[in-house]
Order: C-alpha cells, then structure tokens, then sequence
C-alpha cells in the first residue's frame, strides 16, 4: 500500500499534464475544424488579405436624381452607414465605404465580391407592402387583350381606356382600381423590361403593375398599405410547422413597429375575408419595384410579425434580412462601375510587417534568455504555441466569419508579441519574490501563480477592454487592429493557464531546476539567499567575497516591495531598540 502511494504523482505534476492535455485537445480541434475547411473547399491553410493588402472589387454607386433634384451630405452620409452595415452583416470585414466629390458613395470590398454582398450593396432595399389585384403567367412579348378588336372612334377608344375609376375604391384590393388603362398597361406588360427606366415604379397611393424577382409572374398591384420604414427587425431563419418541426424552406421574418402591426392586422383580416377569391387575398411583399413573394393570408395576424417565404436560400435569406433590417437607403443609387482594384500597400508592406514582428520577437527572445537563462526556454515554447493559436484561429475566422487581415491586424499582432511576455515577467518574477522570502521552488512556483494570475487577469482585462471599445468606435482598418489584439489577448491568458504554468509546475521536479543551478535563472545566490534543501536557508559554508555579498543584498533590496520594506525598516528599528535596552 506504502509503495502504491509513493508511486502516486504530486498533486501539481498531475494538475500540469492535465493542463497540458487540454492544451493538446484545443491545438488538434483547431487544427481538425481547419482541415474539414480545406478538404470540403470552404477553408485554406492561409488568412485572407484585407483591400490594402491583396485589392479587391470597387463598386461606384451613383444617385438617382429627378430633373432639379440635389444630394445633400446627410443623405450620402446616412447611405454609407447602411452600407456599411450591410457588408459588416455579410461577414466581410476591412470594407471601406466612402463618399466621393459630394455626389457618390465609394464601396471597395477586399477580394472577389460574390452576388449575395453585391445585392446588399446595390439594393436601395425599397419595401413596400401591396395587395394583389392580378397576377397571371409572365409572358415576353405583348399580350393583346383582344384578339379581333373592333374599329371604334377616338371617343369611345379614349372612353374604354379610361384611366379614372368609374367607382371609387374603398380599399386596395377594391376591383375597382382596375380601370381599362390600367387593363391594357398590365396586358401589355413585358417583364423584360422591368428595370427599364421607371417601368415598375408608381407613387405609393397608386397602383403597380411589375413581375416577380424571377421574371416569371406578371402582377397587377394595388396602393402600398404597410410600408417597410415601419419594420423594427428582420431576421433569416427556418419555416417550422405547427408541430415545431421544420420544412427545409427559408424565410424572412419581420418585425413592425406599433404602427406597422396595426395596418398589417387591419390589411390582414380583409384578405383573410377574401380567402379563396385568388388572386385578391394574396399580399405582395415588394423590394424595390420586384416582387419578393405574393403569399395568401391564411390568417388574422395582430402580432406584427409575418414572413415572407419564398424561393429563398440561406444565403440569399440573410442578405435580404440585413438589407430590411438596416432599411433602405435615403435615396435610389445605379451602379456607376464596378472595377477590380490592386493592393494599396502589397506584399512589400507585408514582407516588412512581418520581418518587423520577427526582429521584435527575436529582441524578446534575447532580453529573457540575457535575464532569466534557461527559464527563458519557457517563454520561447509559449511564444511559439501562442503563435500557432492565433495563427489557426485567424485562419479559420477568416473563412467562417470573412475576418481579413490588414496590416494593422498585423500590427496588432506584432504588439501582442510584447503584451504576451510580460505575462511571463511577471510570473517569474512572482516565482523568484517566493524562493527569496525562503520557500522551495515547489513551493515559489505555486503560490507564485496564485499571486501573479490576479496580476495577469487584471492586466489582460484592461487590454480586452480596450480592444473591444476600439473595435465598436472605429472603422476600417483600424477594427482589424482592435480585433487582432482583442483574440491575441484572450489566447495569451489560455496559453499561460494551460503551458507556461504547468511546464513551470515541471520543471521545478527537476534536479536542475530544484537545486538552483546558476544557468537556471531560479539561483537563489543571485536573488540574495542560498538554497539547502527542504526549505532551510541558512549562510553559505563556501567563502564568499565581500563583493558578492554587497551584489547579493543590493539586489534583494531592489527586488522588495514597498511592504517588505516598511516592514525590514521596522524590524530593524526594533532590533536597536531593544539592543540599547539591553
């Protein structure tokens, strides 16, 4: 029983390897989750670039102005801020949306834009809510509404395309709206044609004749009855049953404000009183002059929360959520050009980021090797697991979430090579404060980290904080700086609780270590006190030069704290005391 016990590890030895294995099970998750992203082609082994870094796609927008009409600052100004939303919402990062000469909006994007940011982009993202008067098949060329017309006189021809409703309507989905010009513009319709000019635009109290987004359906439309600047939220997700269990369709649902669930609810039970006279109790969702989806109203809804369900996928669900839930732009912009634009800084800045990074981490490497000797080896592997850390999470954020790296993400990584070894210091510095208040190293190293974390925590939570106010405030590049160093920081501490300590908690089993070698950087002769064994300290047998003690007690004079020194100070006017007493 006595052997099985001896046999049994120390507490801290089985502590440190526990730490270490689920160091090893975060390195090989991070790891395996890169690698699906390669082999199912979604991932790559490399972060992506940001625009001043690989270049990517510029995209001119310029507004659409009636005869006389003038763009003021605010409107461009309100125009990239939901831009800039919507591409953030995208997932692609280091976007840079700007204004040009006081007349158009500049939207550069990193790498190949793909058609759903395009659409966020370009869609002025118009709402309008619309009951359905007629819809039928869409057709490319004219439908003649007869097919052997008779000759009539200007008179009656000018009567039968009246454009005036002979009753006037009570509602939107009144048949009356349907006057006979209105008949032969809606039979005449070409969804062709559609993004023509003003081919499917009309006031809002007015009806509209247009198509679907697929150019399939031809739609007769009534007067806009709920408008989309009423909606407060808009979200992507799946269509679910009574039941709960889910179709496999994706849909938008919206969210209206007060004043929106109550029109909806009104519009709502009048079509759900038509149920059954199709097309009438159908309610068209249309985005920019197309219709989404035309839905039948298979209810009252007074919650004001519909959805609009369609031939939506998830990707094009999302972008169209983000564009209704951060609105529509002021007003309506075409796309100018769209042209691919080559890297501001390029590989040269990259080359001199990075050799920047190297010389800062070869100059780390070198003060803790000069100051702490073989205990520097510790701070290099540390350094080094930090660094395939960060490296794999960046990689896999950047084809998961669209994070780009700028070079002032990689600024922020080169400071976290600085934010990373002062952990270290103080750790070792805390170890070292243990072994000359007389503990065995054991002993130092386990309340020298309870006592050094406190530090480290507060240390950390101040720079996370930081990073995380920069990151809401600024914009651009600079988000990526904020990010950078905000991942960098929280990876630090995981890498000091999980490496660092444990291989310390090691170490100090070794005899090396233990005994105090002079190249182990633990030397208690060189930090003023001379280690005997099981925590006994006591004056050196071994001569020692008057030198050497003067260099021994200046050193742990400069190494205490304000505390111990008040204390020594006391101690010592205690001691005179008592001796001229005696």
């Amino acid at each position: 029983m006595a052997s099985s016990k001896g046999s049994r590890r120390p507490t801290p030895v089985r502590k440190a390897w526990r730490s270490l294995t689920w160091l090893g099970i975060l390195i090989v998750a991070l790891f395996g989750i890169n690698l699906a992203g390669v082999l199912t082609g979604s991932g790559t082994w490399t972060p992506k670039l940001a625009l001043d870094l690989q270049g990517g796609t510029q995209i001119i927008l310029e507004p659409q102005l009636e005869s006389g009409q003038t763009v003021s600052q605010e409107q461009l100004d309100q125009a990239v801020s939901i831009i800039r939303q919507r591409v953030d919402a995208s997932g692609v990062s280091e976007a840079e949306i700007t204004t040009q000469g006081g007349q158009n909006v500049v939207v550069a994007v990193p790498g190949t834009i793909d058609d759903a940011t395009r659409q966020r982009i370009e869609s002025s993202a118009k709402l309008e809510l619309r009951p359905v008067l007629l819809a039928s098949a869409a057709t490319d060329a004219s439908v003649d509404p007869s097919a052997s017309p008779e000759a009539t006189d200007d008179a009656a021809a000018e009567e039968e395309l009246s454009s005036t409703p002979t009753v006037q309507p009570t509602d939107g989905s009144d048949p009356n709206w349907v006057t006979p010009a209105l008949q032969a513009e809606y039979d005449d319709f070409d969804c062709s044609s559609v993004d023509e000019g003003d081919a499917n635009v009309a006031p809002a109290d007015e009806p509209l004749v247009t198509c679907d987004a697929t150019g399939t359906v031809k739609y007769l439309l009534g007067p806009v009855e709920v408008s989309g600047e009423t909606i407060s939220d808009a979200s992507a997700g799946l269509v679910t049953t009574s039941t709960g269990a889910t179709t496999g369709e994706w849909a938008v649902n919206l969210v209206f404000d007060a004043e929106g669930t109550k029109q909806f609810a009104e519009v709502s039970e009048r079509l759900y009183g038509l149920s059954g006279q199709t097309p009438r109790d159908q309610f068209a969702f249309v985005l920019d002059g197309r219709v989404l989806s035309a839905p039948s109203m298979n209810g009252v809804i007074t919650d004001g929360k519909p959805q609009i369900t369609g031939s939506f996928t998830q990707e094009s669900s999302k972008a169209l959520a983000d564009q209704l839930k951060f609105g529509a732009l002021p007003i309506s912009f075409t796309v100018q050009s769209s042209d691919t634009i080559s890297a501001t800084l390029g590989t040269a800045q990259l080359q001199a980021g990075l050799i920047a990074g190297l010389i800062g981490l070869i100059l780390v490497v070198i003060y803790t090797i000069f100051q702490y000797r073989a205990l520097a080896s510790v701070t290099i592997a540390s350094l080094i697991i930090a660094g395939v850390i960060t490296y794999l999470t960046i990689t896999i954020l950047s084809w998961t979430e669209g994070l780009r790296l700028s070079l002032a993400g990689v600024a922020g990584l080169i400071v976290a090579i600085g934010f990373t070894a002062d952990s270290f210091i103080v750790y070792f510095e805390r170890v070292r404060d243990e072994l000359r208040d007389g503990k065995a190293l054991v002993g130092a190293v386990e309340t020298g980290w309870k006592r050094a974390f406190r530090t480290i925590l507060a240390s950390k939570g101040v720079n996370l904080l930081a990073a995380v106010v920069l990151f809401i405030l600024a914009v651009g590049s600079v988000k990526g700086f904020a990010f950078t160093l905000g991942v960098t920081t929280v990876i630090d501490v995981i890498v000091v609780i999980l490496f660092t300590h444990p291989m310390l908690q090691l170490l100090a089993q070794t005899r090396f270590f233990s005994s105090g070698h002079s190249w182990s950087g633990l030397d208690p002769n060189a930090l003023g006190a001379v280690y005997r064994g099981r925590a006994q300290f006591r004056t050196s047998t071994t001569a020692v030069s008057a030198k050497q003690v003067s260099a021994a007690s200046g050193e742990a004079k400069r190494r205490q704290t304000i505390a111990e020194r008040k204390a020594a100070e006391a101690a010592a006017a205690t001691a005179t005391k008592e001796e001229k007493e005696s």
